[in-house]
């Protein structure tokens, strides 16, 4: 028997396999549209119930209306402060951040403040900022050794790697200053002068903004609760700018196997139990996290172990990766929190709190339906399979 089809059958016909031809070729072709049409990203966009935060328990609420008087806003406090690396020509959108930072959080608990810089604050950037303070804020100067490239780099080799990634459109390809902070944020921020007092730190960065009012102290919920590390966002890295960094994970953990938690995240980081690198990540403009987990001997081990390759300056490994794979492997993944009830952004992604009541409570002027948690290129999935 043979289908016969009528004329406008066939031209139905012929749309669909020119459709289905383009959708091929694009997925192949680009990837963040194969991860955004992917079955498993049409599957999460869907509504199957109430998504799984672990909510910030009410006792850690300061009260609706609190004394008038500053030491009675807060009756503990951690050893903790708010850290923030800026240049003085950030000084506009430094100070914008911290305003935001201080009205939406921290007029109420008062953490002090710490600025680092390559090069010394200018007295504009000093005044400008603690106008909008309310605290104790501290100016410092990044030692030399810890910021610029180390002299044992091969500057003909780092060159050609940022010219190649400068022609291929990488986004920060070719500066080298770039590399300096992700490396600084990597393995030398935490021994800091200015930071050996303290044990925690939440990283601000210029520009930024804070959606809701955060009435609870993130610093005390995680001591108590034997958290380490916290984020708001997680997507993809680019692949192109660490493209040796999972064969040098492996190489690391192959020496030093004892490090690796039992109970690690494994499973957010790969799809397939570590042979390859999925590219999530953490990112790390936000974060709030204890130093003793990177001034600790897993982290120095590993952090050293990278930097020995050349692999921030050969290539462009940041520091979003380097300390997500960290703290995913060398600790019990039940260490790492994501806080759903600060809403967050750092253009041109954002986080709104979709935990129920938590978008109310904070009296935040988020859109949930814009946020960033589900979108093509988010690793939310990701983390959400592994708890």
């Amino acid at each position: 028997m043979v289908l016969k089809l009528t004329t406008p059958a066939r031209y139905v016909l012929l749309v669909f396999v020119i459709i289905v031809s383009l959708h091929s070729i694009l997925r192949f072709t680009h990837e963040d549209y194969g991860r955004a049409t992917s079955f498993r990203n049409i599957a999460a966009q869907l509504t199957w119930g109430s998504p799984n935060v672990d909510a910030v328990p009410e006792q850690y609420y300061t009260p609706a209306e609190p004394p008038s008087f500053p030491s009675s806003l807060i009756t503990r406090r951690a050893n903790a402060t708010m850290l923030m690396l800026a240049r003085n020509s950030d000084v506009n959108d430094a100070v914008k951040s911290v305003r935001r930072l201080e009205d939406r959080f921290n007029k109420k608990f008062r953490y002090p403040w710490v600025f680092l810089n390559e090069e010394p604050f200018s007295d504009e950037f000093k005044k400008r900022i603690s106008n909008v303070i309310q605290g104790e804020v501290t100016f410092g100067q990044i030692p030399r050794e810890h910021w610029y490239q180390p002299d044992w780099i091969d500057e003909e080799k780092a060159t050609a790697g940022r010219n190649k990634m400068a022609a291929d459109n990488i986004i920060y390809g070719g500066s080298l200053s770039y590399r300096n902070m992700c490396r600084f944020n990597s393995g030398f921020f935490y021994h800091h002068p200015l930071l050996q007092q303290y044990k925690w730190y939440w990283r601000v960065e210029p520009d930024v903004h804070f959606h809701c009012d955060i009435e609870f102290d993130p610093f005390l919920y995680m001591e108590d609760h034997n958290k380490t590390y916290a984020f708001t966002i997680t997507m993809y890295e680019f692949g192109a700018t660490i493209p040796t960094l999972w064969d040098t994970v492996k190489g690391f953990v192959k020496e030093n196997p004892q490090l690796v938690a039992p109970n690690n995240a494994m499973g957010y980081l790969s799809d397939n139990n570590g042979d390859t690198y999925n590219l999530c990540h953490f990112w790390s403009n936000f974060e709030i996290a204890t130093m003793d987990f990177w001034r600790g001997e897993a982290y120095t081990k590993f952090f050293e172990y990278l930097d020995r390759t050349g692999g921030f300056y050969y290539e462009r490994w940041g520091d979003a990766p380097v300390h997500s794979i960290a703290a995913a492997l060398f600790q019990d993944k039940s260490k790492i929190h994501f806080f759903d009830e600060i809403g967050y952004e750092h253009n041109p992604y954002s986080h709104c709190p979709r935990g129920e009541g938590a978008w109310a409570r904070g009296k935040c002027d988020c859109d949930p339906k814009r946020s960033f948690d589900y979108e093509g290129y988010s690793c939310m999935r990701q983390w959400d399979r592994i708890q």
